[in-house]
Formats: structure tokens, sequence, C-alpha cells
């Protein structure tokens, strides 16, 4: 039996670590930053680790709202969209996470396109 993808993300530390580097990162792009303009950075970074937990077969320890209801009248645009995705592939790669990965990543990301971007 193969290994969860939370277990080749490096479990709880490795998903950690991406969490808080994918959060550093969307506060630092330009092209979202302003969306998280005074928002709890640990918090986040607690919340976006629970999710990718519970997303990627690890414990199912996410108890915050489903994307549609957290992202619902925010209007998020397409490049809005893709500079998170940019963000998180490079959070991604920061953690040395290999293509197989980013790429089960990446379709789990465009899986949840239509309950974020202009909702």
């Amino acid at each position: 039996m193969s290994a969860t993808l939370f277990d080749r993300l490096g479990g709880t530390k490795g998903i950690s670590k991406i969490a808080s580097d994918l959060v550093d990162n969307h506060m630092a792009n330009p092209l979202i930053s302003s969306r998280f303009a005074g928002s709890d950075a640990a918090s986040m970074k607690k919340k976006a680790a629970d999710f990718f937990s519970t997303g990627s077969g690890g414990p199912q320890v996410y108890d915050g709202k489903d994307m549609l209801s957290a992202h619902k009248h925010m209007n998020i645009s397409d490049n809005e969209y893709m500079a998170a995705v940019d963000d998180l592939m490079a959070a991604l790669s920061n953690s040395g996470v290999g293509d197989a990965e980013k790429a089960e990543v990446l379709y789990i990301f465009y899986t949840l396109r239509p309950e974020v971007v202009g909702v």
C-alpha cells in the first residue's frame, strides 16, 4: 500500500512548514496581499495546516468553513486564484516536495477552484 499524500508531504511537521510558507507567500504577494491585511498570520497558518492535513489523508483536524462558505462574496478573480496557486507551488518547492506530489496537490486545488473564484 502506498503512503498517503499526507505522509509524502512530511506528515504534520512537513505540512506545518508548507502552510507557514504558504501564508507568508500570500502576505508578501502584491497581487493578493491586500486580501490578508490585518489577518492573524498564526491562526491562518494553523487553519491552512489543518486543511492540508485533513485533505491529504492525515488526521481529520480541520474544523473551519467549507471552501464555498469561506470565500462567498469575496469575488476572487482568476488572477488572484492563480497567484495563490503560484504561492502554494513555491511553498511546496521550498519544502523539497517532489513533482508527483506537487501535481497531486495542484489537481486538488484546481478541483476547489469553482468554490473560490467568482463566488
